[in-house]
């Protein structure tokens, strides 16, 4: 038996990558220095991997921002307004990654959107008439051969032809069978080029079969590989993940792969495929068994079980990651405060590779190991995770909880009598940067340098200059900064109940954005007062509405290490009615606008379209519902969105009966908008007007043609205006000017005669 892992995290032990690419970024360092730092993180990352004893070893996971974007550089798919630029190479890089504004031009970042079902981003690689495909990076074979003179043998991994094909937008008039020959003859340049160098295996990533696919997408997953692994020389492993390939499993099978590689975790029904149908005998298996979305630990039993039952159907196995670990934590040595009564239970990447390497010796001993006796134990023993009281709460839920009174038109006609706001109400989505001396109050007091009076008094002094900001800019609705929370998410988990949390344990979210998911360990309830003190004091400084700021359920909860002993669902409404308790609290205080951010709500979506329904949207849209059903209907209810795609779930989104949406729209060229119009989208929305994830600074002329846009499909007083995401990781200098230009283009429109 061997093992294998997918992808492993690059960000480091200690997230060194993102520290020495913000330097780079600042002009601290230079591409030398970026450069060295980032060999040694692949060397560590190599080593530890076969110190675990790791038989196919990845290389080419490395990244400086993102695989996919690597994928566009090395075939040359560069928009020519990136390379009118006459950059370097990897200026040029991360300018299709965060934009870029300096003496070379102006030009926007590429579009971001998440990756699948997780909250990792992708850049989405675009190309336009200009673009032909060629092999003209080296990054797969350097990162090789920087393996192979370290003594180890890896296993290049490239974003396969299909998923790359169907995750590209096209921006011209090409589209996919235009390029076909191209794209092959590419790929087949790179199994040549690694059967030169002596690679005996190549993994092409193929997570987009496991998506509900046509007659054509077949069609074109054949005629890609039938060409591209037609003469090959070296092994081919075809790799997919997040779920099954039940659409395209004969036809896989049928290709003329070496190793196929499947979930066995999201993929529901990858084992009764085999069943059903076999598997070859001239393929090799690679299992993902290992689950490489979530920090538990592998219940070795239950595995070996279903190695088991493979072993009847497959000649070779292969123990596998389910997906790469690029979506947990690095390593649990980092966690010195944590318990061992909750360490033990959980498995980040580095514990991930000692979990691959137990089970492989626990399966070709057939004994019972001393790992394996200790884990039966483990999952055999009762956790301390049960609250009664949170129980019977749930079990109490009815239909009438779900329902919030007036109806929407209702509401509307009395928010916007009682509010009187101008056409193009201006407002953010929340956060303001968090500056070095926040970051220090926070750190000072958590350490306990600071008495809690002290690090108050401080928020309360940001607040303040905050609100005054706000005012010296002219915006309409404001926010109080969120200078007391350091995530979104892991903020509201440290005030919950049922929370336990980490100390390094950062996973990438995009670029050198990393976050720290907590940890759902019980059931979870909300025993005090989260954010009203901080809302009340920022409304006591200024007459304009202060929104108070919540993150939803479903984002807590999709962007949390979730239980695996609980459905989501019970998870979920846990959680809404700890927000929803916030909520009342808010409203009962004197706060007239109450946003709940779902910036993840449509990371469980399943990838199937048919599972939507019944497996994901008949709880996420009713446990949003449930937060903000009791408030009155002079209560305005926002929420948030992010970096996905909700066209397809448009009418979903509607039914969480909020009374003003936020989209993020800035990098995917507001094409939200048609399906709003299509669908008849009843709430008020309010697409973002430019890029926070980008240093570059939008104009006013810009911001308004964003606007003309927008009222081509939303009216003017269903239309709000706001940046795309919060601002809490951009710099003040930045902040101050976006939002001024923000303000003068929504003014300069409703001085118009149509925006009166």
């Amino acid at each position: 038996m061997k093992t294998s892992v997918i992808g492993y995290p690059r960000i480091g032990s200690l997230r060194e990558l993102k520290f020495v690419s913000e330097k780079y970024f600042k002009n601290e360092i230079t591409v030398d220095n970026l450069e060295k730092t980032a060999a040694e993180l692949r060397k560590q990352h190599l080593n530890i991997q076969k110190q675990n004893n790791i038989d196919f070893i990845p290389s080419n996971d490395f990244s400086f921002y993102d695989n996919m974007l690597d994928t566009a550089v090395l075939f040359d798919i560069i928009p020519k307004r990136y390379k009118n630029l006459k950059l370097s190479d990897i200026d040029t890089y991360f300018a299709m990654a965060r934009g870029y504004q300096g003496k070379n031009g102006d030009v926007k970042a590429l579009a971001m959107k998440k990756w699948f079902n997780t909250n990792y981003h992708y850049i989405v690689p675009e190309f336009d008439d200009n673009t032909k495909i060629t092999l003209k990076g080296s990054k797969p074979f350097d990162e090789f051969l920087e393996a192979k003179a370290l003594g180890i043998k890896t296993v290049p991994v490239i974003i396969g032809a299909f998923t790359l094909l169907k995750l590209i937008r096209f921006s011209g008039n090409k589209r996919i069978y235009d390029i076909i020959d191209e794209i092959t003859s590419a790929y087949r340049e790179i199994i040549d080029k690694f059967s030169k160098i002596e690679a005996k295996w190549i993994q092409f990533s193929e997570p987009y079969i496991v998506h509900d696919l046509e007659s054509e997408d077949i069609k074109l997953l054949n005629c890609l590989y039938k060409d591209i692994i037609k003469e090959k020389k070296v092994k081919i492993l075809l790799q997919t993940y997040f779920g099954d390939i039940r659409d395209c499993f004969d036809e896989v099978l049928s290709l003329d792969f070496d190793g196929i590689g499947l979930d066995f975790i999201e993929g529901k029904e990858s084992l009764s495929l085999i069943k059903e149908k076999g598997f070859p005998e001239n393929k090799t298996l690679f299992a993902g068994v290992v689950n490489g979305k979530n920090i538990w630990k592998n219940n070795y039993a239950k595995t070996c079980k279903t190695i088991e039952e493979l072993k009847k159907y497959c000649s070779e196995i292969v123990i596998n990651t389910s997906c790469s670990l690029l979506h947990v934590p690095y390593t649990l040595k980092n966690e010195t405060k944590l318990e061992e009564k909750y360490k033990k239970y959980f498995a980040f990447a580095e514990e991930k590779l000692s979990e691959l390497n137990d089970l492989k010796y626990i399966i070709d001993s057939d004994t019972k190991t001393e790992a394996y006796k200790n884990n039966y134990s483990l999952f055999n023993s009762e956790r301390d995770c049960i609250d009664k009281n949170i129980r019977k709460r749930i079990s109490e839920i009815n239909e009438k909880d779900f329902i919030r009174l007036p109806d929407f038109n209702k509401r509307r006609k009395l928010q916007k009598e009682k509010f009187n706001l101008p056409l193009f109400p201006t407002t953010t989505i929340g956060s303001f940067p968090q500056t070095a001396d926040v970051k220090s109050n926070r750190s000072s007091y958590k350490k306990g340098k600071i008495s809690k009076e002290e690090y108050i008094d401080f928020n309360r002094r940001k607040i303040a200059e905050c609100i005054a900001l706000q005012e010296e800019i002219g915006l309409d609705i404001f926010v109080h900064g969120e200078y007391e929370r350091n995530d979104m998410v892991e903020y509201f988990g440290e005030n919950l109940k049922g929370y336990i949390f980490t100390e390094k344990a950062w996973v990438q979210s995009y670029g050198t954005r990393c976050v720290k998911p907590p940890i759902i360990w019980g059931d979870i309830s909300r025993e005090k007062a989260i954010t009203v003190d901080w809302s009340v004091y920022a409304q006591s400084l200024t007459d304009k509405l202060v929104k108070g700021m919540l993150t939803g359920p479903v984002t807590i909860l999709n962007w949390s290490f979730p239980r695996e002993d609980i459905s989501l669902k019970e998870c979920a409404y846990q959680i809404a009615l700890a927000i929803r308790d916030e909520v009342l609290e808010l409203e009962t205080n004197g706060i007239k606008i109450i946003q709940i951010d779902e910036a993840a709500l449509r990371e469980k979506l399943p990838l199937r379209k048919s599972d939507w329904q019944k497996e994901y949207l008949d709880w996420a849209i009713p446990a949003f519902r449930l937060v903000h059903s009791g408030v009155k209907a002079e209560t305005q209810i926002h929420t948030h969105m992010c970096y996905s795609e909700f066209t397809d779930i448009i009418s979903a989104i509607d039914n969480m009966d909020a009374d003003v949406i936020t989209f993020e729209t800035s990098r995917s060229d507001l094409h939200i908008l048609d399906s709003l119009k299509e669908n008849n989208f009843k709430t008020e929305v309010s697409p973002g007007v430019y890029d926070i994830h980008s240093p570059r600074i939008p104009s006013v002329d810009e911001i308004k043609s964003e606007l003309l846009q927008m009222l081509n499909k939303i009216s003017s007083e269903k239309l709000w205006v706001n940046p795309d995401c919060g601002l809490k990781t951009r710099g003040t200098d930045e902040t101050i000017p976006s939002l001024k230009n923000m303000v003068k283009a929504a003014k300069l429109l409703r001085k118009e005669n149509n925006y009166r």
